[in-house]
């Protein structure tokens, strides 16, 4: 078992206390943050393939309407950016938020012969390799070269049930915590075989089988345990200064917003958002989640900024996929190519970048991408994480002038 392969359970409405005896919280007195290393990435999944033109709308482009004629926003509904481009208006607290200057859109974002599949798009996007398969996440690897802390579970943490191949390490383990009030081990809350007794099966040679992978399989379940115990109290004297929405997205950024304020040492927080799969009745679909992203980003941010930590963060949405330029005869899209990406907060330049795509020069009905992914991708890493992006994602990607 490779110690990516360990998952764990998932934790609740916790929030910083120091348990001065606690095995991560002296990890973490012996390896105090400072400088920039309290910096911290968050990475939004819209789960699905987004529909990116129904979400940074071309109003003022003709053939929009001429492709999407029940499903095009009306431009009297476009929150305006300029004469061609504007935001669903789901997106009011969002747009609220670019025109204060934090958030920057990069418009047609894609790679080179695009993958129609959604397992095989998703892992494209989590590994940044578009031409081969491996097995390790662009942060995962950005996680084993970053002389983090051993002992400390925490430097990475996926909100999610499983965890995504983006946060997959050979070196660190990465705990996913699905929901507030359940983390820790399936062995435990189903009272079969708990920690000791798995120790004791170990260490007394019960098993009926003998493999090298035994002591870490063993150091990895003692290392969760002790994550579950702890979490609650480390996280537990946060105080949340905004209304977060009761929504999953609302739910996962008041977890990420109080990781970030206890100081854990965390670097990089995964969470997710969907599904954006709307083959069928789009709209209703696309503008909740909209709706729900807007409004949990907003509070977001805005208590992050009331504890002083709105520039310690920096989050970047992604999607596997945009969706087709044509709706569909069920009023939906099919999976498409190119779409926008967000970067918000931390040292964000905001704004619009990259150039839209062409909605009369498609590709086989489909948008072609102008700026590639693992451009971003190099700009969060060198910009923001201050790690060389060659080592982690190749060489040769541009970086964008987004961040200060």
């Amino acid at each position: 078992m490779k110690r990516n392969a360990f998952l764990l359970g998932a934790a609740s409405g916790l929030a910083v206390v120091g348990h001065a005896d606690g095995f991560f919280s002296r990890a973490l007195a012996q390896a105090p943050l400072g400088g920039g290393d309290d910096r911290v990435l968050v990475v939004v999944n819209f789960q699905g393939g987004n529909d990116g033109l129904n979400t940074v709308v071309p109003f003022g482009m003709p053939a929009y309407y001429k492709y999407r004629p029940s499903l095009a926003v009306a431009q009297n509904e476009v929150l305006r950016i300029n004469d061609t481009i504007g935001l669903n208006p789901q997106l009011k607290a969002f747009k609220d938020m670019y025109d204060k200057g934090q958030v920057a859109i990069v418009q047609g974002v894609g790679y080179p012969k695009p993958d129609f599949s959604h397992f095989r798009s998703t892992e494209i996007w989590q590994t940044a390799a578009p031409d081969a398969y491996v097995s390790t996440g662009w942060l995962g690897r950005y996680l084993d070269g970053a002389s983090l802390p051993a002992a400390n579970l925490f430097n990475a943490i996926a909100v999610a049930d499983v965890l995504p191949e983006v946060l997959v390490a050979d070196r660190v383990d990465v705990a996913a915590i699905a929901q507030l009030n359940g983390y820790g081990l399936t062995s435990d809350r189903s009272k079969t075989v708990g920690r000791d007794a798995f120790h004791a099966l170990v260490s007394d040679n019960n098993v009926p089988f003998r493999s090298p992978y035994l002591a870490q399989v063993a150091q990895i379940e003692d290392h969760a345990q002790r994550g579950a115990e702890e979490l609650p109290q480390l996280i537990a004297g946060y105080k949340s200064e905004a209304p977060y929405p009761a929504t999953p997205i609302g739910r996962s950024l008041a977890l990420a917003a109080q990781i970030v304020g206890s100081k854990l040492g965390t670097r990089v927080i995964f969470v997710q958002l969907g599904s954006f799969d709307t083959h069928t009745t789009q709209k209703g679909t696309q503008d909740r989640l909209l709706a729900d992203f807007a409004a949990g980003i907003s509070a977001f941010y805005a208590d992050l900024a009331a504890h002083g930590n709105d520039n310690r963060v920096l989050t970047m949405t992604f999607s596997e996929f945009g969706r087709r330029v044509a709706e569909n005869g069920s009023r939906g899209t099919d999976h498409g190519t190119a779409a926008p990406v967000f970067v918000i907060g931390g040292g964000v330049k905001g704004g619009l970048y990259g150039e839209h795509p062409s909605l009369d020069a498609l590709d086989n009905g489909n948008l072609r991408f102008t700026t590639d992914f693992r451009s971003i991708y190099a700009t969060v890493l060198e910009k923001w994480l201050k790690r060389p992006a060659s080592g982690i994602i190749g060489a040769g990607f541009a970086q964008l002038p987004l961040l200060a």
